[in-house]
């Protein structure tokens, strides 16, 4: 028996054909499953074609590129991953454009603009010749070069203050210039280890320095003036003292190495010579090591926190130690220019109520800055951590606001601000 259409139960005995019907049939079978062949090679070739990396895979040339599944991609997340992205761009055109880059500097003009985005001023690349420099450099000990201490502001070196009676102030150079540029070298934004790196290498030699003068910190312009100057070894005390009737005051320059011990030398001296209150001053200056921060903070805090220090993993706090130098009167002298760890210094004694801030606002520079090197040479500069004041308020942005407002009108000779930190010291003093 012959089976014909599916949905027939119709059945028909072969004997009841002709020869001339079963030739018929064979013919019309042949054709029906010629048809089938071709629709099936059709269907099988659309789903092959529709699946381009397989059709390459096969041999197939299908005129064209063949577009990348997921699975051949780096594994990395197109959506939020910046190195892939770019990534895919080099690829595409190592892989299909004509043209060619010059490796080193577009890694320099890429990694600018990107860090630029961040939004951290302090983000800087350092390719491997300037890196070398700074690990040649050094900021703590005698300061050389042209009788100026450096520091930085959203990554560009700035004088911090300039010595009296050195060539820099003799031709004008005043606190709060920016070094645009060194012997006419303005390819990069100088920062400060970099300038007393050149300063350092140019000892007895003249240097020509371009300063720019900003009518506001963050101006990026300003005018501009030249000077030529020797570079030479200036030795200055950074920590100073003297006794103005009953009241002791301490400059601290820097926060240095050394700078707790001779801070505390000094309250022993002042005290066996009388003093009865002190009047702490910190203008000018620019910070230094956090740990020299909580120490001199430490010599008239009996306990409490110092600082908060803010990063990744949370918020760490670290408390005064030791033994208390003096329970005196305090008064801490501040200005716009008191930057970093020593606002962290203001901050530890207003926040504990253990001293009177007089002068002005500080500069709001409450970031700490890391270097990292780099595997294909040169390194990372970028701010990882911040500083909170006892009570919590970030320093970064905001500043130290005084409690007696004064502005510096006088000069070395009439020191206004100085004057008032005196006189607010002597009068916290009880009979």
């Amino acid at each position: 028996m012959i089976r014909g259409s599916r949905h027939s139960d119709r059945l028909q005995s072969a004997s009841s054909l002709t020869a001339q019907e079963h030739a018929h049939n064979r013919k019309t079978l042949k054709w029906l499953a010629f048809v089938l062949v071709i629709a099936a090679a059709f269907i099988v070739g659309f789903v092959l074609r529709s699946h381009l990396p397989l059709m390459s895979a096969l041999g197939f040339n299908i005129g064209g590129p063949i577009a990348q599944t997921d699975s051949q991609l780096p594994s990395k997340n197109l959506y939020n991953s910046l190195s892939a992205r770019v990534g895919e761009v080099e690829d595409l055109l190592a892989s299909n454009s004509l043209d060619t880059y010059s490796l080193n500097p577009t890694t320099e003009a890429v990694l600018q603009e990107f860090l630029e985005q961040t939004g951290d001023p302090y983000a800087t690349y350092f390719n491997a010749e300037r890196y070398e420099q700074l690990l040649s450099s050094t900021t703590d000990g005698d300061y050389g070069g042209i009788g100026v201490l450096f520091a930085d502001y959203q990554g560009r070196a700035y004088a911090a203050d300039v010595f009296s009676g050195s060539e820099a102030q003799a031709e004008g150079v005043e606190q709060g210039d920016y070094v645009i540029a060194i012997n006419g070298d303005d390819s990069h934004t100088w920062t400060m280890t970099e300038v007393i790196h050149r300063l350092s290498q140019a000892n007895g030699q003249e240097v020509v320095i371009t300063w720019m003068r900003a009518e506001s910190r963050e101006a990026t312009t300003g005018e501009e003036f030249t000077t030529t100057l020797t570079c030479r070894k200036y030795e200055a005390d950074n920590v100073t003292s003297e006794l103005q009737e009953n009241v002791g005051v301490i400059k601290v320059k820097q926060l240095t190495q050394s700078a707790s011990t001779l801070a505390s030398d000094a309250i022993e001296d002042l005290t066996a010579q009388g003093a009865q209150a002190f009047v702490l001053d910190v203008r000018g200056n620019s910070g230094g090591y956090l740990a020299q921060a909580v120490d001199i903070a430490s010599l008239f805090l009996d306990g409490g926190v110092v600082v908060q220090v803010r990063t990744l993993e949370g918020t760490t706090t670290k408390n005064a130690v030791g033994t208390v130098a003096t329970a005196a009167p305090l008064v801490v002298l501040a200005d716009e220019y008191t930057a970093a760890a020593a606002e962290v210094l203001v901050a530890a004694l207003v926040d504990n109520d253990r001293a009177t801030f007089v002068g002005t606002k500080t500069m709001g520079k409450g970031s700490v800055q890391v270097m990292r090197e780099l595997s294909f040479g040169g390194a990372l500069r970028y701010t990882a951590a911040y500083y909170l004041t006892p009570l919590g308020t970030e320093i970064n942005g905001n500043g130290i606001t005084p409690s007696v407002n004064v502005a510096q009108t006088g000069d070395e000779e009439n020191d206004t601000q100085l004057v008032v930190a005196v006189d607010t010291a002597r009068s916290l003093i009880r009979e």
